[in-house]
C-alpha cells in the first residue's frame, strides 16, 4: 500500500480535486459512463502520481521496470521489446506476454481531466476510418476502447492524472482483448500499480513524455546490435561447405525474461488523437 501525499491547505478545490483550467470535452459517444474521477477510486489503485508517493524512486523501481516517465511493474514471463527511433532513441518499450502484447506510456496532459475522452474519441474515429469494429466500453478506470482489425484485436485504456494522461494499449490474436480475457486482466493489474514520473519540464499536451531506458537494459540491447552487426559482416559460406545447424530464434528481445526488474503498427496504434 502506497503513502499518499496530503492536499495542503492553501490548495484551491475543484471538481474531481483538479485544478481547473477548461471545460472537460464532450463524450466520445451518448449514454457512456463518466471515466471516474481519481478521488473515487480505490486508494490502492493507480496509476499513481509519483509525487504523491512516500516511497523513493529506488524502492519503486525494485519492483518496476524504471522507464523515466512510467516505472511499470513485469508480469511475470513477460519479455520486453524495445521500439526506437530512426535516431537511435527509445520511443516505446512494450510487454509481450502469452496472451498479447501490453504497452503503457505517459502524456502530457492539462491539470484538469478530460484529456482521455478526447483522445479515445479521436482513437475511435480513426479505427473506424480504419473500416475496423469499434466498441466503446466501461471498465475500472471508466471508458476503454475495443478494436477488432484486420491484423488484431485492440484495447485502449486511459486514466487521466494531474498533468498527465496514461495509456495502456492491448494488442492480441482475434478474441484476446475481450473484458474477461487474460490479457487484459494483466494488462489492468500491471496499470493499477504503474507509478507515474510528470516531471516539471514544460510539454505541450498530447505530446509523450520522455522514455528513458534503464542502464541494465541499454547495455543489453547495445550487445545485441553489435552481435547483429558482427554477424552481417561475416563472409558468406561457400556452398560446398555444411551450413550450420539452425538455432531456434529467442522469444523476444533482449531484456528482463520475467518478475519485476530494477531499473509500428497501423494508425489506430500509433494516433494519440491529432
Amino acid at each position: 500500500m502506497f503513502g499518499r501525499r496530503k492536499k495542503s491547505a492553501d490548495e484551491p478545490e475543484t471538481d474531481n480535486g483538479f485544478f481547473g483550467d477548461r471545460e472537460p470535452a464532450a463524450e466520445v459517444e451518448e449514454n457512456i459512463d463518466e471515466d471516474q474521477p481519481r478521488e473515487q477510486l480505490d486508494a490502492d489503485q493507480g496509476p499513481f502520481d509519483l509525487e504523491e508517493l512516500d516511497e523513493t524512486r529506488d524502492s519503486l523501481a525494485e519492483t518496476r521496470l524504471d522507464l523515466g516517465s512510467v516505472l511499470v511493474p513485469l508480469p511475470a514471463g513477460g519479455q520486453l521489446q524495445v521500439e526506437m527511433t530512426q535516431a537511435g532513441a527509445p520511443s516505446a518499450v512494450h510487454v509481450v506476454t502469452q496472451y498479447g502484447r501490453i504497452t503503457i506510456a505517459a502524456y502530457a496532459a492539462p491539470k484538469s481531466p478530460g484529456q482521455w475522452r478526447e483522445v479515445a474519441a479521436d482513437l475511435a474515429t480513426s479505427l473506424r476510418n480504419d473500416k475496423s469494429e469499434v466498441s466503446v466500453e466501461t471498465g475500472p478506470w471508466g471508458r476503454e476502447l475495443h478494436g477488432v482489425t484486420a491484423n488484431a484485436d485492440l484495447r485502449f485504456i486511459g486514466v487521466d492524472g494531474y498533468r498527465w494522461m496514461v495509456r495502456c494499449v492491448l494488442a492480441g490474436p482475434a478474441g484476446n482483448v475481450g473484458a474477461d480475457s487474460p490479457l487484459v486482466t494483466i494488462a489492468r493489474d500491471v496499470l493499477s500499480q504503474t507509478v507515474v514520473d510528470r516531471g516539471t519540464d514544460p510539454h505541450p499536451v498530447r505530446t509523450p513524455l520522455p522514455v528513458v531506458l534503464p542502464a541494465a537494459l541499454t547495455a543489453q540491447l547495445a550487445a545485441a546490435q553489435q552481435q547483429q552487426a558482427t554477424q552481417q559482416a561475416q563472409p558468406v559460406q561457400q556452398a560446398a561447405q555444411p551450413a550450420p545447424a539452425a538455432q531456434p530464434a529467442p522469444d523476444a528481445p533482449a531484456g528482463p525474461t520475467q518478475g519485476p526488474r530494477r531499473g509500428s503498427s497501423g494508425s489506430a496504434m500509433q494516433q494519440l488523437g491529432g
